[in-house]
């Protein structure tokens, strides 16, 4: 949305930009911009509180009075993600001469296939399939333990793109290791990223990527914008 603003303003159209990742609007600098510290799918912050919801639109239109931009301003209240990670079990160690994050790719493997037999289709497949995860979470791996990322091969050199597919691999099989009603879309991120150990390594080859000056894009989109807030 903020590269449409620019595009917009072009063509003589005032825009407002409501910003959920900050790092996003501090790079591609929109005309004008209010930045919301509240869960991604929730711009306008508390669900059924107009008065709230009012306040967050007087605050975005009072920008079009500013003199002059690009403009970026906060809104004083933070509202915290209040979904729990998913109660999902995860299989046990089998191998432990793997990383546990190879290992436990394989654990769920059949969790998968069973997922993918009772919906018909899968979205893993940007770029690798479901055989191909437990590798590259091993060149993930050996990124975090010290190996020059330029020296680490992903298919068409796309590891925002590999990380998605380990993340779907990953939300597909919790779908049949879940317990109890089916789960919230936040509900199952969260478990990903705050209980597997595929998800610990993302994070932490993110971090590695962005310490190693890696380009911007090839790191800051492997995982959701609201989590392991960085800067540049």
């Amino acid at each position: 949305m903020s590269t449409l603003a620019h595009v917009f303003e072009a063509a003589g159209l005032a825009t407002i930009v409501l910003s959920s990742v900050i790092e996003m609007a501090q790079k591609v600098a929109p005309p004008r911009a209010l930045h919301c510290e509240f869960p991604l799918g929730r711009p306008l912050g508390k669900p059924l509180d107009p008065e709230f919801q009012h306040d967050v639109l007087r605050r975005a239109l009072a920008l079009l009075d500013a003199p002059a931009g690009p403009v970026l301003e906060i809104h004083p209240e933070e509202i915290v993600a209040d979904e729990q990670p998913l109660a999902c079990s995860l299989p046990p160690r089998f191998d432990a001469g793997l990383p546990p994050a190879v290992d436990e790719a394989n654990g769920i493997r059949r969790a998968y296939d069973r997922s993918l037999a009772a919906r018909g289709s899968t979205s893993v497949g940007r770029v690798i399939s479901a055989d191909q995860v437990p590798d590259m979470l091993q060149r993930l791996v050996s990124i975090v333990e010290g190996e020059p990322w330029t020296d680490v091969e992903f298919p068409s050199d796309d590891v925002r793109s590999v990380a998605q597919d380990i993340r779907t691999y990953y939300e597909e099989a919790a779908l049949e290791l879940a317990d109890g009603p089916p789960p919230g879309g936040r509900q199952v991120e969260a478990w990903f990223f705050e209980r597997t150990e595929a998800g610990k390594v993302v994070m932490a080859a993110r971090e590695v990527l962005k310490a190693a000056k890696a380009p911007f894009p090839i790191w800051f989109y492997m995982v959701p914008g609201h989590r392991g807030r960085t800067q540049k």
